[in-house]
């Protein structure tokens, strides 16, 4: 089993540090979300909460997911970088396309693609997209993004997007992973049919493992069940080895936690210090057993 690190709402100067601590340790990646703004006015219910509403406020710290993987690949060597996820419908998939090949290039393959579609109407509507037009658009989306990150000549011509030949250098001297989010069927559709895997948002173990049948199931339908597929999931009720064994067992590859949220320490501002003897705390009591 594979044990990532969310730096979610850690401070801008929070992550260097985490990343070379969780290299250090063992962690197997550093997770990066993306909120690209908070908006004072929402018109949908967060849906990861219960009461619908977001667990942060406008002061919380959110480092641009893209920027953030580039300043700590080049503080490190060895450990992964994922988002989890990319609003990908909120933004130009071409422009996207050289973010990620750039990170490719720059972390030596470190570096791989968590997208989704976005929940909030207002992100999407204040940067130019719309809200409705999300799924099919995201369809394009990665087909664009797999043409150009495979290098050469790229045209495209769909609903949505139209451009002629191309061309991106570098591309990625290996393929960047694509892992996709959503818990809607469609969702799950594009993920099971496109992605190298599925990345969860905050669910209960129970959840999870119904996703991973659903996914499963869709994978032979799709005639994907032969290929390597990882399972990145964000569980709220899994704490210790037992838990993540039976998860494991069950079909998920990789666990995304916050360790320091175990030993008193917020998400939200919080001591790095103290989130680093977080991180070694948990990986001597829970990754250790886990995976012996």
């Amino acid at each position: 089993m594979k044990f990532s690190i969310s730096v979610a709402m850690s401070e801008a100067n929070q992550y260097i540090p985490l990343a070379q601590a969780a290299e250090r340790i063992g962690y197997h990646a550093i997770v990066l979300p993306d909120s690209i703004f908070f908006s004072e006015e929402v018109s949908a219910p967060y849906p990861y909460t219960t009461d619908g509403k977001r667990m942060w406020g406008a002061e919380t710290p959110w480092m641009d997911p893209f920027v953030a993987a580039a300043a700590m690949a080049g503080a490190t060597e060895s450990i992964f970088f994922h988002t989890s996820v990319v609003k990908l419908a909120v933004r130009n998939p071409v422009l996207v396309a050289k973010q990620v090949g750039s990170l490719a290039a720059l972390s030596d393959n470190r570096f791989g693609f968590g997208a989704g579609l976005g929940w909030l109407p207002e992100e999407l509507k204040w940067c130019g997209e719309n809200f409705e037009t999300r799924g099919p658009r995201m369809d394009e989306d990665i087909e664009i993004l797999k043409r150009l990150l495979g290098g050469g000549m790229v045209e495209f011509h769909g609903q949505h997007y139209d451009f002629g030949k191309i061309q991106m250098s570098p591309a990625p001297t290996k393929p960047v992973p694509l892992y996709l989010g959503g818990h809607t069927l469609p969702g799950l559709r594009r993920a099971a049919k496109h992605g190298d895997g599925w990345s969860s948002a905050m669910l209960p173990s129970k959840k999870i493992l119904e996703t991973v049948n659903k996914l499963n199931e869709l994978r032979k339908e799709y005639g994907t069940d032969g290929k390597p597929f990882e399972i990145q999931a964000v569980v709220t009720d899994a704490f210790n080895a037992d838990a993540f064994k039976r998860l494991e067992a069950a079909g998920v590859t990789d666990i995304i936690c916050v360790p320091w949220l175990f030993y008193g320490v917020p998400m939200a501002g919080g001591d790095v210090q103290k989130k680093i003897e977080g991180l070694e705390k948990f990986y001597e009591k829970v990754v250790v057993p886990t995976n012996t």
